[in-house]
């Protein structure tokens, strides 16, 4: 008896040190930082991701991250506990990979998760986007949304977010595959944002749901290589980033059957210099913001939460190129300023996401990537 009350004694010292340990270790993961309108600290909440891409909340706690290997990880508790099974295979090459993940408007009743990626096919890959039912740490009863008819074996410009609007219609941006005169024509969904039903179905109101002028699922078409999309949490409006080539790229708020230029148009030129068009031009939808020099805009938010109530309705953008994050101010629909977060603290950025805890979360890219909190100071 007496062995085993020191037993117990040893074990619970070791248990409260382990503690002591654990949250010694969250102390040493997060930094701090000043802004112009906020003070807050990064907390790493996970790191050693192998080139995540996108995440979204599950209802219950936790949260599901995309890797582009065609991994989907359930990360709960502060860990990664499961590699979800069922997922479509996927083209890893290039740009293209799982890429964004995106759960149905009312998940507690119908738990279906969606998912962006490149998919094979005659000719090479396109981007393709499926659905499932995650039952316990499986995806079953997989269906096929929508794939890009023509395929390439081009590795780069695939898109692509996926963003529910409040009426329950799924939008996709899909990346023109680098062949850059395919986002002009309507007909082909490539280089454009499509909407659809939760089931795949079009739309009746979709600009081209009779297929007569183009393809019915597209909504938009004009755009290059749109990696990032969100919704404005008062207007209910879809806003999309796209990259431009050297310089150009843009943030655009989508209008239906509207064209958005490239590459007629477009504040960039040619790798290596050499105009490509005018900037602007009639019957072409001018950018919200544009940058140049590019910052490789990805992942973007519309901060809605009460963390930070000086941040509320800002657009933050995660950026690749300067491993930053770029928060911009609107008035309205106009933007009015800037101030670039976070540039060179954790490498480069690949999405940006409100979590329901009205804190920001951000996944940094690349191998041995982090997950990151945004909390106040």
């Amino acid at each position: 008896m007496r062995d085993l009350r020191s037993l117990s004694i040893r074990l619970a010292g070791t248990l409260i040190l382990a503690c002591l340990l654990t949250a010694q270790l969250s102390a040493a993961q997060a930094d701090s930082f000043s802004t112009e309108q906020a003070d807050f600290r990064a907390v790493v909440l996970a790191e050693g991701l192998e080139k995540p891409w996108g995440l979204a909340f599950l209802p219950g706690g936790g949260l599901l991250i995309t890797e582009k290997a065609g991994r989907l990880l359930l990360f709960r508790d502060g860990e990664v506990q499961a590699e979800i099974g069922g997922v479509p295979e996927v083209v890893d090459r290039g740009q293209g990979g799982l890429l964004d993940v995106a759960l149905h408007p009312n998940f507690s009743e119908e738990p279906w998760v969606y998912l962006s990626y490149a998919k094979a096919g005659e000719g090479g890959a396109g981007t393709a986007v499926s659905r499932g039912r995650l039952d316990g740490n499986r995806l079953t009863g997989l269906e096929l949304l929508f794939e890009l008819p023509r395929k390439t074996s081009a590795g780069q410009h695939f898109g692509s977010r996926l963003v529910f609007d409040r009426e329950g219609h799924l939008f996709v941006t899909v990346g023109e595959r680098g062949q850059r005169d395919r986002a002009q024509d309507p007909h082909d969904p490539a280089g454009s944002v499509l909407r659809l039903k939760a089931d795949g179905g079009i739309p009746a109101d979709n600009p081209f749901a009779d297929g007569r002028d183009g393809h019915p699922a597209v909504y938009s078409f004009g755009h290059r290589n749109p990696q990032g999309m969100a919704m404005h949490p008062e207007t209910g409006r879809i806003w999309v980033q796209e990259h431009g080539p050297q310089g150009g790229d843009e943030i655009n708020l989508i209008e239906k059957g509207r064209n958005y230029g490239w590459p007629a148009v477009t504040h960039g030129e040619e790798y290596g210099g050499g105009r490509i068009g005018p900037a602007s031009a009639p019957g072409y939808e001018d950018p919200k913001h544009h940058w140049t020099p590019s910052i490789a805009p990805s992942g973007m938010a519309f901060y809605s939460g009460d963390a930070f109530p000086e941040w509320r309705g800002d657009l933050f953008n995660g950026a690749l190129k300067f491993a930053l994050v770029s928060r911009l101010e609107l008035e309205g629909e106009t933007i009015v300023g800037e101030e670039r977060i976070l540039e060179g603290a954790y490498g480069r950025i690949r999405d940006v996401e409100n979590g329901p805890d009205g804190y920001l979360y951000i996944l940094t890219d690349g191998r041995n990537a982090k997950l990151l909190r945004l909390e106040p100071r």
